[in-house]
This record gives C-alpha cells, sequence and structure tokens, in this order.
C-alpha cells in the first residue's frame, strides 16, 4: 500500500503537487482558523484528488472541529474519513489519529502537558500499523526556530509503548522530514509532514512511504 503523508497545508492545498497513492493522510492545519468557508473548500479539493482512501485530523488551526464538531464535520463533507481518538482500517492497515498537543497559544486541542495529555495518549492502541498526530513527539522534528523541542514527552512514551510502524504529524513547519533508528529498540518511522515552512509557503514536498 501506498501511503501519501501531508500536513499544515493551511488553505494551500490546491497549490500543491500531491503524487497518487492508496491513501493519502492530512495530519492537520488544513486550514488558518477553520472557517466554514476554508473547511469546505479543503473537502473539495481533498475529494478531488485521485487518491482512494483519504483520512484527515485536525490540528490546531482547525478551530471549528473543536468549537463546532458537527457543523465542521458536516462542512467536511462525505468521501473523507475524519479521525479524533479513533480509528480506522484500510485494506488491512489500521490507522489511529488524535488532534491534541501541548499548549500553544489560545488554539484549538490544547491540553496541559502532565496527566491531561497523558490521558489522551493512553487511549492509543496497541497493534496500529498508523499513528496521525498533530504535534511531534519529543525530540523528533519538534524544534522551534528558536532552538526550542517543544514535542511531548507523553506522546513519544505512547509510541514507545504502541511501535506503530510509521507516526506521521506535522504543527513545527521547521522539524519537516522523515526520521528513523531514532531510538535503539525502537522501529517506528517517523514523519513531520508539514507541507508549509515557517512562512506559510507550501515548499515541503508531499513525503511516499509504502507500508
Amino acid at each position: 500500500m501506498r501511503i501519501v503523508l501531508i500536513s499544515d497545508t493551511h488553505n494551500r492545498l490546491g497549490d500543491i503537487t500531491v503524487p497518487d497513492g492508496d491513501v493519502l493522510v492530512h495530519a492537520g492545519d488544513a486550514t488558518f482558523r477553520g472557517h466554514r468557508g476554508e473547511v469546505e473548500r479543503f473537502g473539495k479539493q481533498m475529494r478531488a484528488l485521485p487518491h482512494h482512501h483519504k483520512v484527515f485530523i485536525a490540528g490546531n488551526h482547525d478551530l471549528s472541529f473543536q468549537d463546532e464538531p458537527q457543523h465542521a464535520r458536516d462542512w467536511l463533507g462525505d468521501g473523507i474519513v475524519y479521525l479524533q481518538d479513533s480509528s480506522v482500517r484500510i485494506d488491512g492497515v489500521s490507522i489511529y489519529g488524535s488532534p491534541w498537543q501541548p499548549e500553544f497559544c489560545n488554539w484549538a486541542f490544547n491540553l496541559p502537558r502532565g496527566v491531561a495529555l497523558a490521558n489522551k495518549w493512553s487511549l492509543v492502541p496497541t497493534g496500529i500499523d498508523i499513528l496521525v498526530t498533530h504535534g511531534p513527539p519529543a525530540g523528533i522534528g519538534d524544534m522551534t526556530p528558536r532552538g526550542e523541542a517543544v514535542g511531548c514527552v507523553d506522546l513519544l512514551a505512547a509510541i514507545e509503548r504502541t511501535q506503530p510502524k510509521i507516526h506521521v504529524y506535522g504543527h513545527i513547519h521547521e522539524g519537516y522530514g522523515v526520521y528513523r533508528d531514532v531510538m535503539p529498540g525502537l522501529r517506528t518511522i517517523f514523519v513531520n509532514a508539514s507541507t508549509c515552512n515557517g512562512a506559510y509557503k507550501p515548499v515541503n514536498a508531499p513525503i511516499v512511504l509504502d507500508v
């Protein structure tokens, strides 16, 4: 199965050349504010892509998915699997998605570090193939321009527990890239799939992996 990974497109999905594949996964921040017009346009652009399956989680900019969840899902439209602390199985490949991240200004899906986030990551089941979150784990594609590593320690612990084949995320645009063999005994491939750079220009190519 060919998986195409993108994230943080920020209203620029229509400007991106997305390679074909079996499953397209978007790890959040499809919009800037999650307004109805932004979500509807994103949904239309996603459906126009040729991938047989499309999976999406919200990010901190996609506020309507937190504030008006039913409306936001309706605006997104059919043909796109939306995951929020939930999973889907596609042709034998299991995908679990969750939008939460450590507190980051006054945006969506923010939780304080510690117990609140650990409780969310405790929901991640074992036996999944692909984990989709918006934010990064601690120390892997999580470095800001100020040199701060802002990833989540408890998310990394959940990955060590569940051992997914792939963990895809975004949020920290500067962390774009594929990270392999990051820890002894951890076989997970980590992908920061942020499409936009720090200036919100869609310069980073989608990442394609075969599973």
